[in-house]
């Protein structure tokens, strides 16, 4: 099978991609990464760019396929086109190829990547994320991106984007691993031309809010039998299952020895019945959901924005 996925502009965007949050870029093998303004790290990512990319150098600025996103304290439209010209300037390019809105709610603007109030609580938005839209299209036009899309949508709010899009979003990023196949919402971007990008698809280990008592991933005893019959790791088996059904994904790791685990992926072929019974591992287990502690339950952190998208069942 091919090793990328075409978007509905023409452009192949490479199926396994380098995650950039908390950590710098790898230099092995990989294509495409994926960063974001939120993620602190685009000026050594930039340094790195620039160490790689450009003539006598080892690659070309066209054989990289490079990510970044729109913050929510950014999604007025007047300051779409100033917050990308800052990430451009910060990775040192000329142009994205791909420009995602971050979350489909707003924060408060202003420099505060997190605005809060006295008493802590987060200040937000209630900015149409449409509006948003519109001042990502002006980018298109501009030649400063190759295409728009979105992260963290739901279904409901991808067809309000698309009710309104002169130019259409070409990728949806979201969590997804076998906890959290999401069966649905990938039917739901085929059947609109959006192709779908794996966030966390290790279901993040390591995160600073992991609950003790969460199931953990990379020991199901699935995953187990598979990578002993393929000679291969738990997390290389999920990364095939993704890339297998045309997902494109960005595992992230700080370990140069599993990031250059995680592109070995292209050797074996899973069995249908194999692909089967990993989506029908999905219990809808959602890692990456922001918490606040709320008379000493944890609940999530912005449920109440009328554009929260975990609301909705996909």
């Amino acid at each position: 099978m091919n090793d990328f996925a075409v978007l509905n502009t023409g452009r192949k965007m490479p199926l396994l991609g380098l995650g950039t949050w908390k950590s710098e870029p790898g230099k092995a093998g990989y294509h495409h990464i994926d960063c974001a303004a939120i993620y602190g790290n685009e000026v050594e990512i930039g340094e790195a760019l620039q160490e790689t990319l450009g003539p006598s150098k080892a690659l070309r600025r066209e054989d990289v396929f490079v990510t970044s996103k729109l913050w929510n304290t950014r999604h007025h439209p007047e300051d779409v086109e100033p917050s990308l010209l800052k990430t451009l300037k910060d990775l040192k390019l000329e142009y994205l190829d791909l420009y995602l809105i971050h979350w489909p709610y707003a924060f408060q603007r202003g420099d505060a990547p997190f605005p809060k109030s006295e008493d802590g609580t987060l200040l937000y938005d209630d900015i149409d994320y449409k509006l948003t839209w519109a001042a990502m299209e002006k980018l298109v036009e501009k030649g400063l991106v190759r295409a728009i899309g979105l992260s963290n949508f739901n279904s409901r709010q991808i067809d309000d984007i698309l009710s309104v899009a002169s130019i259409k979003p070409t990728v949806l990023q979201v969590e997804c691993h076998p906890s959290l196949a999401q069966v649905e919402l990938l039917a739901h971007c085929r059947d609109r031309g959006l192709v779908m990008t794996a966030y966390s698809p290790l279901g993040s280990p390591d995160r600073a809010w992991k609950h003790p008592d969460e199931p953990v991933l990379l020991e199901e005893p699935a995953l187990a039998t598979l990578a002993k019959k393929y000679t291969k790791s738990p997390a290389q088996i999920i990364l095939r299952w993704q890339t297998q059904r045309g997902v494109v994904t960005i595992p992230k790791s700080v370990t140069e020895s599993r990031i250059k685990e995680n592109i070995q992926i292209f050797d074996f072929t899973l069995e249908t019945e194999e692909m089967k019974s990993m989506a029908e591992m999905s219990r809808g287990w959602r890692y990456i959901v922001p918490m606040i502690e709320v008379n000493g339950e944890r609940v999530p952190r912005d449920a109440d924005h009328p554009h929260y998208p975990f609301n909705d069942p996909y």
